[in-house]
Order: structure tokens, then sequence, then C-alpha cells
């Protein structure tokens, strides 16, 4: 069996890729390492894959169809793990080309090529909570209407999951959408709030906290939504399902920072801003889907999560 997980170099690719060689599997990794974040973490990542038995890398960009048909020409996937795409809700303002190009065609190119095998590997795809937009009603469940978008990015998502489902009508695939809900831990992008504000207050610069803090993310531990992620592909079958993967217990932003000050030993220093177009208040997954079909079952709190993530900081930014 050969399995095929894109964005490997990427923060959750990389802890997919080690969970599925850690079990056996032979992997084929692509990324194309690009530069939306600095491009060393994702080499350094890469190194840890690349010294494994098992595991092939090629640095393919997904949105390329010559690259991804020779790639699945060369070999037969058994499953597809899509986690390459342009991440982040504020840069889509800024470079919307660069997510209809990755989100939306690197989504196409693969369906197109899943879809021309003899044997239809299964599919499974990440989506994001940003799917949900402004939406009121809490804890949001995947039957909830996701179609007033207030990001590209979220729309980008969405028009993943709806090209699935047309591929899905039209040729019988076995495809998963996964929503996942704002994902920390080792090894993490630096973008993300968790990593930028540990970042800032190891280094004593202010933190940037939008809507005066009166935001609530439900914050998920890497290792459960890997856990999440491997059960999806292992119990595909044919059709489309999209699940929630969260931890189902939304944080306030203002708790959230006095857990990275503790575990780091420092206060912050809080730079108040208004609210951020494109950003919603609050996020919150219902998981009963994803526990029934799954076997989905989030473990770690923020104040398990955030320790363990502020070690690993402190380790691979070589910070006493």
């Amino acid at each position: 069996m050969t399995l095929l997980v894109t964005g490997a170099a990427g923060f959750i690719g990389f802890h997919v890729a080690q969970a599925l060689l850690d079990r056996g599997e032979r992997v084929v990794g692509i990324d194309s390492l690009n530069e939306y974040y600095d491009p060393a973490l994702k080499r350094a990542r890469l190194a840890r894959l690349e010294a494994r038995d098992g595991f092939t890398f090629e640095r393919i960009d997904i949105a390329d169809r010559g690259q991804v048909d020779a790639l699945f020409a060369r070999n037969g996937f058994t499953g597809i793990v899509h986690l390459a795409a342009q991440a982040g809700v504020r840069w889509s303002l800024e470079n919307p080309y660069a997510y209809v190009e990755a989100n939306v065609m690197g989504q196409l190119v693969l369906l197109e090529a899943v879809r021309r095998q003899a044997d239809r590997p299964r599919f499974v795809y990440a989506s994001s909570s940003s799917v949900y937009g402004g939406n009121e009603k809490v804890p949001f469940a995947i039957e909830d209407r996701v179609d007033h978008p207030v990001s590209l990015y979220a729309a980008t998502k969405r028009a993943g999951e709806l090209m699935a489902e047309t591929y899905v009508s039209l040729y019988g695939l076995a495809a998963t959408g996964l929503r996942f809900f704002t994902v920390y831990g080792p090894w993490g992008r630096p973008d993300m709030a968790y990593y930028s504000f540990t970042d800032a207050i190891v280094a004593g610069r202010p933190i940037p906290v939008f809507n005066d803090g009166k935001l609530q993310r439900d914050f998920t531990w890497i290792d459960d939504i890997v856990a999440g992620v491997v059960a999806a592909l292992d119990r595909a079958q044919p059709g489309h399902r999209i699940y929630n993967l969260g931890n189902s217990t939304p944080v306030e932003l203002m708790q959230f920072i006095r857990v990275i000050e503790a575990a780091v030993g420092r206060k912050a220093v809080l730079d108040m801003q208004p609210m951020q177009p494109g950003d919603v208040t609050r996020t919150f997954a219902d998981i009963e889907a994803s526990t029934r079909d799954l076997g989905y079952a989030p473990t770690t709190p923020i104040e398990l999560g955030i320790p363990r993530f502020v070690e690993w900081y402190k380790s691979y930014h070589r910070v006493n």
C-alpha cells in the first residue's frame, strides 16, 4: 500500500505522515515549499521525514496538472490525504489569486487524478472551520448552512467541499472532508496566534489582541487532529462525508494568553486592536458525527498542550 500526503512539509501534513510511517505505511509526500512562512521550518520538518524508511518526497505544486498526473502515473496510490493548501485568513485579503490557485485549482487537479485511476483511492481532504463564517448558532454542526463566508480563504475551502460532492456524485469516489478547528502543537505554523504570541512574549514585543480580547477559539491539539485524519482514511467508503475535527471546548482569548504566559514564564505586553476583516468572534465544533463515525475523541486541553508547544519552541529556537 502506498499513500499520498500532500502538504507533507506543512504542519499537519508532517504529523500525519509521521503517524502513517509509524504504523508501517509507505508514504509519498509532496509539497511546493512555498514562502508563505519561513521555508526553513518546512525543510526541518521534511528532513525528519526523509530520514525515515518508507518515505519518499517530491517537490510538486498541487495545481500543476502535468506534475500531478505524472506522479499518479508513477505510483499506485491506495489512499490520498490532501492537506496542501494556501493557509491564512487575513493573507487571503492581500493575495487572493494564490488561494484560488492552490485551494480551488489544487483540489480540482487532485480530484481529476483520483477519478482517472482504475482502482480509485480513498480521498481525505482538509477543509476548515472558516466555512461556518459568521454563524451565530453554536456549536457549529455539519448540518449548518455554510453559504456566507467572511473571507476568501473560507470561500475557497467551501468550493473544495462542493467540488468533492460533485465528483462523488459523478464518479462514485470515496471522499471525506475534515473541517479543522484552530490546530496547534509542536512544529506548528509561525503565523498562528499561539506561535506568534509565544515568540513575541519571549522577545518582549507586544502582541496584537483583536476585538479587545473578546474572541473564542476551539483550539485543537495536533495529536487529536492526526488521530481523526487517520481514522477518516481508514474508515473511508464510497460517498462524500464531512466531519468537524475540533476540541469542542472554546477558549476565551485572554485565558489563552494567560496559559501561554504561564508556560513561557513572562507576562505579555498587550496591544489592544479592533476586530480584523475576515475574522469571526468564535469557533466551536460539534463533534458528535466524528465521534460516532470515526471514534474521534480529543483529549488535550490547552493547559496541557500549550506547555508542550512552548517546550518544543524553546528547543527549536534554542531559547533558555
